[in-house]
């Protein structure tokens, strides 16, 4: 070995240990940085002619460990969508203000019933009309307020996924522009870990938005998917997310790819905040809105059954229903039983009374000779029979009748021993709304009573686009179906239900007794539908095919804005009906009697009703009382907000863990630098003794040449 060789080689010790003792420097420098990756000298052996020539530093890396990295991101996606959905569900359940105090939502219809039991005892007092209305207000107003709050939640999701999408889009892009840098250090033969020290900080950042996986590239840099392994960022650039919020379907989240170009595709995240708020956006807030609207309604359709069975004295000179969405004839035809149109004047006396036997189809007028009636010639055959007394009309799927005649009015009562009921068990005045104390400005009744073989009334050729989603919210297809040629409710069902320009790859739809139009999912909870848009319209009242049967969450969700006390008793509380009609009376003796609370003592029982509650949310369909399905209600509500704080405190003990750990490996160990700064410093010593001692060497040869 020659002098110089031995200078080399001792040259060579000295730069690499230089370079370890410089980040050794930077290591304890940074002991306590978050996100530092501690940084460790590549060094490699040298050798000439197979004899070692000293050692080289190929360069300084960081001390990455990927399946960690990989844990720890996904570790922090989960807590974060975790995180999100726990703090808005608290906030969804605040709403409702405590279930144990008596001004607590769930607990305002019980000071209705209250208020009810006080007219029974008193209905003659102006008062009692005026705290049922008051409350009745109230009760309504609060649901409106918590569907608008509920909703905000919703917009503040909207609002919050935007932000989340600007900021994933930016840290994409300066990850990928990092991976530049960095092939630009590598290909020179620079140190390129600050560079990537700044992309693990991004990726770190992006990684609480999306549930991502990094794999290092060719280049030094990184390739980032989502864990189902849609391309975020490669070797051709970042991708770029967009959000296409919808007020009636799913909101979806879309990506297209990196590289550029127009097509995008729907991204279906697993977790990441962003995936719990799509999953609050789509399915979880939609789910309590829908939950509450069922309850409201229910709670209304008691109110109504049973105001529907009284009357108020005197009677109105008019009762006008709402739209029922079904022509007439269908409608009169689903009915059974009998029911009492009586024209009683304001003194309670009877004037004219009709009584409707639809089993039998026949009319009979002040107790006479029964008359036949055909369901199409039911408002022809009950004007006759009412006249002079009244008249009937019906309009739009609106069933109207009058009293003619100064201080005249209208009341109905069922037959006592068979009352009528039509195809979804609802009675004639109820049905039609004749008599409702609440009144909708939409159709909330979505058991139609419609037969498969009844005419639909939507004509061939109009449109409507479903949303099919998967059980996070995130959009499978759209699928537009066109109304059938045909006609009838069947015809329509198979239209939905066509397995290439419907849902039935999917699920389909079936039609109960009661004229319900249910969807089931091919795989129970695997998907389900909503209304991209509907342009479809009915010939009978005007109403589209999703609003009819009342398709998709958010469409149900709607009905709780449409309730309001009838305006005709708003506006004078003493037209609350108290009493029911009593045509069992003697002769000469009123039918009506101004202190009759009976009517009062069955809504104050309307709480206490058992009804059919359609499946909402998580809850089952099922049939209770509706003070019962509010408990239920609460409980789920409040089990819902519990599970989803325990769900944030252990996803936030597994990011723990995982951060831990990942820090144990690429974290700056204080003992292992101390070591290494004596191995690096001992080099250092070392090779310079040898360069040294050849200095000597080469003075001692130069000393003897002159010699």
């Amino acid at each position: 070995m020659t002098l110089s060789s031995i200078t080399g080689t001792a040259a060579s010790g000295m730069i690499a240990a230089q370079l370890g003792l410089n980040t050794v420097s930077d290591n304890v420098a940074n002991l306590n940085t978050p996100g530092y990756v501690d940084k460790v000298v590549q060094l490699n052996g040298q050798a000439i002619a197979g004899v070692g020539s000293g050692v080289s530093a190929s360069g300084v890396a960081l001390a990455a460990n990927q399946f960690l990295q990989n844990a720890s991101l996904a570790a922090t996606a989960s807590s974060s969508k975790a995180s999100v959905i726990s703090t808005m569900l608290t906030q969804a359940q605040s709403f409702f203000g405590d279930p144990s105090s008596s001004t607590g939502y769930f607990n305002l219809l019980n000071q209705v019933s209250s208020d009810f039991t006080a007219a029974s005892n008193d209905p003659a007092s102006p008062l009692s009309g005026i705290q049922v209305v008051n409350d009745l207000n109230q009760f309504l107003s609060k649901s409106q307020n918590v569907a608008a709050s509920l909703n905000g939640l919703s917009s503040q999701a909207d609002s919050q996924i935007g932000s989340d999408v600007s900021q994933a889009n930016q840290l994409l892009s300066q990850i990928a522009g990092l991976n530049q840098n960095i092939a630009d250090a590598t290909t020179m033969g620079a140190n390129a870990t600050g560079s990537q020290e700044a992309q693990t900080e991004l990726i770190t950042q992006l990684g609480s938005l999306l549930d991502i996986k990094a794999q290092p590239n060719a280049t030094g840099g990184v390739s980032l998917t989502t864990q189902a392994g849609v391309p975020l960022v490669g070797l051709s650039g970042a991708a770029t997310l967009a959000y296409q919020p919808s007020a009636t379907a799913a909101s979806q989240l879309t990506v297209t790819a990196p590289g550029g170009g127009n097509q995008s595709t729907n991204v279906q995240l697993a977790s990441g905040e962003l995936q719990g708020l799509l999953s609050l956006r789509n399915t979880q807030l939609p789910a309590v809105e829908d939950q509450v609207s069922e309850y409201v309604t229910q709670a209304v359709n008691a109110l109504n059954k049973a105001h529907n069975a009284s009357t108020a004295v005197p009677p109105p000179a008019q009762l006008t229903g709402q739209n029922i969405g079904i022509d007439l004839t269908t409608a009169v035809t689903g009915f059974s039983g009998k029911t009492n149109v009586a024209i009683v004047n304001a003194a309670g006396q009877l004037q004219q009374s009709v009584a409707i036997d639809f089993s039998a189809h026949t009319m009979s007028v002040n107790g006479a000779a029964a008359t036949g009636f055909a369901p199409g010639n039911f408002v022809s055959a009950l004007n006759t029979a009412l006249s002079p007394a009244g008249s009937v009309s019906f309009s739009n799927g609106v069933l109207s009748i009058s009293a003619t005649g100064t201080g005249n009015g209208v009341s109905i009562a069922d037959d006592v021993t068979t009352p009528s009921a039509s195809a979804n068990g609802q009675g004639f005045s109820q049905y039609f709304g004749l008599n409702n104390l609440i009144s909708s400005t939409s159709i909330t009744n979505y058991q139609t009573g419609l037969a498969a073989g009844d005419p639909s009334g939507f004509a061939a050729g109009q449109s409507l686009t479903l949303r099919v989603s998967n059980s996070s919210g995130s959009q499978i297809t759209d699928v537009t179906v066109t109304t059938p040629a045909g006609g009838t409710v069947q015809n329509l069902i198979d239209a939905l239900n066509s397995s290439t320009s419907g849902v039935g790859l999917y699920g389909k739809f079936a039609l109960s007794g009661a004229g319900e139009l249910n969807f089931t999912p091919n795989t129970p909870g695997s998907v389900s539908l909503s209304v991209v848009r509907d342009t479809t319209q009915s010939s009978n009242g005007g109403e589209s095919v999703s609003q009819l049967f009342g398709i998709g969450a958010q469409t149900r969700a709607g009905r709780i804005d449409s309730y309001f006390v009838r305006s005709d008793i708003n506006a004078n509380p003493s037209k609350v009906a108290f009493a029911t009609l009593n045509l069992s009376a003697p002769s000469g003796s009123p039918v009506l009697a101004i202190g009759d609370g009976s009517g009062a003592a069955l809504a104050a029982k309307a709480g206490t009703t058992t009804m059919k509650f359609d499946a909402a949310g998580g809850l089952a369909a099922t049939s209770t009382t509706v003070n019962q399905y509010a408990a239920q209600l609460a409980g789920a509500l409040g089990n819902q907000a519990a599970a989803a704080a325990q769900a944030t405190t252990n996803a936030a003990a597994v990011q723990s863990e995982a951060n831990n750990r990942l820090a144990s490996v690429e974290g700056v160990n204080l003992d292992a630098e101390l070591v290494n700064l004596t191995t690096y410093q001992q080099a250092y010593n070392a090779s310079a003794r040898l360069v040294t001692a050849s200095q000597d060497m080469f003075t001692a040869l130069l000393n003897m040449v002159g010699a």
